[in-house]
C-alpha cells in the first residue's frame, strides 16, 4: 500500500492531466485548440503516452475505490506536487512526506476496516434471515451444528471419514446466487483430503456415498466467519451442491517404491503439509 501510494501521486497527475484536458474540452473550446492531442509518430513518444495511459487508468481506478471510502483528494494539489517533484523545489521534506503517506495509509486502512466491519454486519443480518427461512422448507435437515442438508441424489455404499481424500463436482453459490467457485464451470473435479476443508464441508460430505448428491447450506461459522475470504464476505452464508465421485480411504495401503541395491532401505516419508 505504502508504494502504491508513494507511486500514485506521480501516477495521479497523468490521470489528472487526461481529465484535466478532458474539462477543458468541455467547457473553454479556445483552450483545446492550443492544447491539442499530441502526435505519437515515434517510437518514444508512444512509448511514453502509454505508460501515461496505463499509469492513468490504473491510479484512477484506485482513487475511485478510495473515494467510495470517503477519501476526496484535491487533483489540484495532486498535480502541483508531482510539478514540484520534478524540480528541487517543494513544501515538504522527504521526512515530511513520508509522515504524511504513512497517515494517509493508517487512514485508507481504518476506513476499509470499518466499511468491511459494516458490511460484515449487515451480511450476518441477512444470513441468519436465510437460514431460518431455509430450514422451513420440506426436505432440508438441520444437524446440531447449524449444518442444513438437502439430498438431491441418494448413492450407495460407504461414506468418507474425514481423514479420506474425495473427489467431487461442485459449485458453490451466495445466498443471492452468485457462484464463487464450480468446478462445474472448470470442467474438472476437484480432490482434497475432507480434513482440510470448511468444517461445514468436512461434515456433510461424511453424510454422502458414491454418487449422490446433496445441497449444503453452511453457515458463516461452518464456513469462513466473520474474516469472510476472497470474494467471500464476512458472516457470509455458503450454498454448495455437491456430487461425490469418489473416496479413497486414509486406510488404504500405499505402493512401495522400487528401491536398488544401493539404497540403505530407507523408508519413505509423506510431506508435512
Amino acid at each position: 500500500m505504502k508504494k502504491l501510494l508513494q507511486v500514485s501521486l506521480l501516477a495521479s497527475a497523468v490521470l489528472v492531466g487526461l481529465s484535466g484536458c478532458n474539462d477543458d474540452k468541455a467547457t473553454t473550446p479556445a483552450a483545446a485548440t492550443e492544447k491539442a492531442a499530441p502526435e505519437l509518430a515515434s517510437f518514444e513518444d508512444k512509448s511514453a503516452y502509454a505508460i501515461g495511459l496505463s499509469m492513468g487508468r490504473y491510479i484512477g481506478s484506485t482513487l475511485e475505490k478510495q473515494q467510495e471510502l470517503g477519501v476526496d483528494l484535491n487533483n489540484d494539489i495532486i498535480l502541483s506536487g508531482v510539478q514540484d517533484g520534478f524540480t528541487d523545489k517543494g513544501q515538504m521534506s522527504d521526512e515530511e512526506i513520508q509522515t504524511a503517506l504513512t497517515a494517509y495509509d493508517e487512514h485508507i486502512n481504518e476506513l476499509i476496516e470499518a466499511q468491511a466491519k459494516e458490511q460484515a454486519a449487515a451480511t450476518l443480518e441477512e444470513s441468519n434471515k436465510f437460514l431460518k427461512e431455509n430450514a422451513k422448507r420440506d426436505g432440508v435437515t438441520v444437524t446440531d451444528s447449524g449444518l442444513q442438508y438437502e439430498v438431491l441424489t441418494e448413492g450407495e455404499g460407504a461414506k468418507p471419514n474425514a481423514e479420506d481424500v474425495v473427489t467431487v463436482h461442485y459449485t458453490g453459490t451466495l445466498v443471492d446466487g452468485t457462484t464463487f467457485d464450480s468446478s462445474v464451470e472448470r470442467g474438472e473435479p476437484a480432490s482434497f483430503p475432507l480434513n482440510q476443508v470448511i468444517p461445514g464441508w468436512t461434515e456433510g460430505v461424511q453424510l454422502m456415498s458414491v454418487g449422490a448428491k446433496y445441497k449444503f447450506v453452511i453457515p458463516s461459522e461452518l464456513g469462513y466467519g466473520e474474516a469472510g475470504a476472497g470474494t467471500i464476505p464476512g458472516n457470509a452464508v455458503l450454498t454448495f451442491e455437491v456430487e461425490l465421485l469418489e473416496i479413497k480411504s486414509a486406510d488404504e495401503p500405499k505402493a512401495e517404491p522400487a528401491k536398488n541395491d544401493d539404497d540403505n532401505a530407507a523408508e519413505d516419508k509423506p510431506n508435512a503439509e
